[in-house]
């Protein structure tokens, strides 16, 4: 069911509505039938006598039954629906092997440029003065091209955090751009503008900075540097081979620490560059539930679980990120057993952080996710306009989450520090303080 066929409908039930006015009840009337799977006679009845007013707000208590009473009406997001088919996500199994790539003049007689020839016989090679236009303009091409390139801007930064939320101290080296996973939730499809992935080859710039440079340390021991922020940290690594360079850089440094923060299992260059106790592999985990139906082509749980007790035989450090946490029927349950297996995948005193974060999303990549993903479930959640401008729960929902989820990691994991990321300090403070 498309917009023009709710449309079609209002304009039987309700005659002469305005643009705007359609515009938010075709809003509200498609997200509850594709949350409740109902058809829009039985959401609407024609047989009862509507004006816009008693409509709108007839629909809004059914779509936010939680939050209706007590949010302000401008929290609640109804913009144009636009669902572009040709835009959906591709969820066809595939590896990674990129049909074109591009090789900066710059880096073409580097290791990784070699690795890449050697790795792709079968893709196109072309040399590029880094100012050409490469990728497809189609966000689910993205990995069929690949750019290794110098990357002269942004070696080192603070994690960009959402305006006025609580921060955690995160330091950013921006080691790639772009992912082979396809996460219904990932802020690279609205963010990401040239779809295709890039990968540096003069990672040894990036190092050359840390010395001279000023962290922030946030609520840990030391400093913490990482990479992860716009691809994820291992996916690439056998490519990149980044960790042969990284881990034994930092190991010379303990005053400082690195995390890899991932979702894959490529662990064979942690595992070959040998351990280190200030480098930490971080595994981002859900509920297994929400892994299998929106985290596609990742691993499961249970397989990033025994990558992360290689890397800690290994003489590494772990962490997890629960981020984002998404509100269903049965979450609970779910996400307790996810703290359980971690548990028992791992020593206590070897998991060096977990954060906390619910899901949230700007207001554009409402509108990517549900014409990428037309059948995915994760926008069914209440979802109003919040104190960044972003997407979130209601601050209810968040307070529950949080208040469940930090006594029972503080229980399992007393020593480990536990942080909510990106969160209102409002709700940092309700709920680590009060």
């Amino acid at each position: 069911m498309g917009p023009v066929d709710i449309e079609n409908y209002l304009s039987v039930v309700l005659p002469g509505l305005g643009i705007n006015k359609m515009r938010e009840l075709v809003r509200l009337l498609y997200e509850i039938a594709q949350r409740d799977g109902a058809p829009l006679p039985q959401i609407l009845p024609q047989e009862e006598k509507w004006n816009f007013e008693k409509a709108k707000t007839h629909l809004l208590k059914k779509r936010y039954p939680v939050n209706f009473k007590t949010a302000a009406r401008n929290r609640f997001y109804l913009p144009k629906l636009e669902l572009d088919p040709a835009l959906r996500a591709d969820l066809t199994p595939r590896p990674f092997y990129p049909k074109t790539v591009y090789i900066e003049e710059s880096v073409q007689n580097t290791p990784l440029a070699a690795r890449v020839r050697e790795l792709f016989p079968k893709a196109r090679f072309e040399l590029t003065d880094g100012k050409t236009q490469v990728g497809s303009p189609h966000f689910s091409r993205r990995t069929e091209t690949l750019l290794i390139h110098r990357e002269k801007y942004d070696f080192l930064k603070p994690c960009p955090c959402s305006c006025a939320a609580a921060g955690c101290g995160y330091n950013l080296i921006n080691l790639g751009f772009g992912c082979r996973f396809e996460c219904e939730y990932c802020f690279l499809q609205q963010y990401q503008n040239l779809h295709a992935v890039l990968l540096p080859a003069n990672v040894e710039e990036f190092l050359a900075k840390i010395d001279t440079a000023s962290f922030n340390k946030g609520p840990f021991d030391r400093p913490r540097i990482g990479s992860g922020e716009f691809t994820d940290s291992l996916v690439f690594d056998h490519i990149t081979q980044y960790s042969q360079q990284i881990v034994p850089f930092f190991r010379a440094r303990p005053h400082l620490q690195f995390e890899f923060k991932t979702k894959s299992v490529n662990i064979e260059g942690l595992l070959q560059a040998g351990g280190a106790e200030n480098v930490v592999a971080a595994w981002s985990v859900n509920a297994q539930p929400v892994i299998q139906t929106a985290e596609h082509f990742t691993p499961s749980l249970q397989e990033r679980l025994a990558a992360a007790a290689e890397v800690v035989k290994a003489g590494y450090r772990t962490a997890f990120h629960f981020d984002p946490v998404i509100v269903y029927d049965g979450w609970k349950q779910d996400y307790a057993q996810t703290v359980e297996a971690i548990a028992q995948a791992v020593p206590a005193d070897k998991v060096a952080w977990i954060s906390v974060g619910t899901l949230r999303f700007s207001r554009e990549l409402k509108k990517m996710m549900e014409t990428r993903f037309p059948n995915g479930k994760l926008l069914d959640g209440e979802f109003l306009l919040d104190f960044d401008g972003k997407m979130r729960y209601g601050d209810g929902q968040r307070l529950e989450v949080y208040r469940y989820f930090v006594p029972l990691l503080k229980k399992v994991f007393p020593k480990t520090v536990v942080y909510l990321c990106m969160e209102d300090p409002q709700v940092v403070k309700a709920v680590c303080q009060g």
